[in-house]
């Protein structure tokens, strides 16, 4: 399995990717950077320039994931080398996500581990600032989302499933502007093509970077991360790791929440479209990368192995544990749960 993943943002739109022997060169109109590709594991471009092929081609010749997103962030494309790993395990995956009960058992836990999460984060904000719930709203909240898992795993159909999960996520999200304590910000609901605040902005960019790690990770496991169990299937998106993402969207919402109280971004950050659309400028970005890899650093305890890992390293961990499951190593996928 993969260590945690040294990656390499390149965050200025003009730069260009070009190979020197064993070399990455990172070259911009102000200088040009060489970093030796053995250290390198990961590596998700925000320019338009782009990159030679032939670094197109080391990369997928070492099985280093190379992804393209927008200077907004949107994600583009993604490169990654032949596919390794267990071919036994993508034919149990395939299998596995056919059989109604398998699929059901997964969606149901994937659903409840999501919840929990968001319980916590919420339990969390309200006992270090009591006053937030004034009103009661968060309180009810998690009233329903108590009532909504024991409903989860008495419903089987998967479209009322994914119901229960959009209301719950919906309240959530008219909810989410309660938790931040500062003025110059304000969260007007979810947006996400095109995000309408610099919250959105945030939360879309770390969602993005986020599901092409577990994209990797999965990848890694011997996985295939485009056939998923609870996203509709569509071409070119990887629906398992968009499946995956769910448990660790609360981790995110939370981080997103303590880098606007703590003041760590400001306006001078984001620019501001016609249309009312927000984004990342570039110095907003590598702000906000270089804060998300200190996050990376963090020791966290992982519950189910009763061990103490990186959180960056929990994507490859999951992965691991997925593809356990799928090989009838162990019961059940045990969702990564806060604690």
């Amino acid at each position: 399995m993969k260590k945690l993943l040294n990656t390499l943002y390149i965050t200025s739109e003009n730069a260009f990717l070009s190979l020197d022997g064993e070399n990455i060169i990172v070259k911009t109109d102000e200088k040009e950077t060489r970093l030796p590709l053995c250290i390198i594991e990961e590596i998700v471009c925000f320019n338009y320039q782009g990159c030679s092929p032939k670094v197109m081609g080391k990369c997928a010749e070492n099985n280093i994931a190379l992804s393209f997103l927008s200077p907004n962030g949107k994600f583009l494309a993604k490169i990654v080398g032949e596919t390794k790993g267990n071919v036994f395990t993508r034919v149990a995956q395939i299998k596995t996500f056919e059989d109604n009960d398998s699929r059901l058992n997964l969606i149901r836990n994937t659903i409840g581990a999501k919840f929990c999460n968001i319980k916590f984060f919420i339990s969390r904000s309200l006992r270090d600032y009591p006053e937030t719930d004034e009103d009661g709203s968060l309180s009810k909240l998690m009233e329903d989302i108590n009532y909504f898992t024991k409903q989860l795993y008495i419903e089987e159909d998967i479209d009322v499933l994914r119901g229960i999960e959009g209301n719950i996520s919906h309240i959530y999200f008219n909810l989410f502007d309660k938790f931040f304590r500062v003025d110059d910000f304000v969260f007007h609901g979810r947006s996400k093509r095109p995000p309408l605040d610099e919250i959105n902005a945030v939360l879309s960019l770390l969602y993005t970077m986020q599901s092409n790690v577990i994209g990797s990770a999965l990848e890694t496991a011997g996985i295939d991360p485009y056939i998923g169990f609870f996203h509709t299937l569509r071409s070119g998106r990887q629906s398992l790791a968009l499946d995956m993402i769910e448990e660790f969207r609360a981790i995110i919402d939370r981080f997103v929440v303590s880098v606007f109280n703590l003041k760590q971004l400001g306006k001078e950050d984001f620019d501001y479209l016609l249309g009312g659309t927000v984004f990342l400028n570039d110095d907003g970005r590598k702000k906000l990368i270089k804060l998300w890899q200190e996050k990376k650093k963090e020791t966290i305890q992982h519950q189910y192995l009763g061990e103490k890992i990186s959180f960056g390293l929990l994507p490859f961990v999951q992965a691991s544990l997925f593809g356990k499951y799928l090989r009838k190593e162990i019961k059940e996928y045990p969702p990564y749960l806060l604690k």
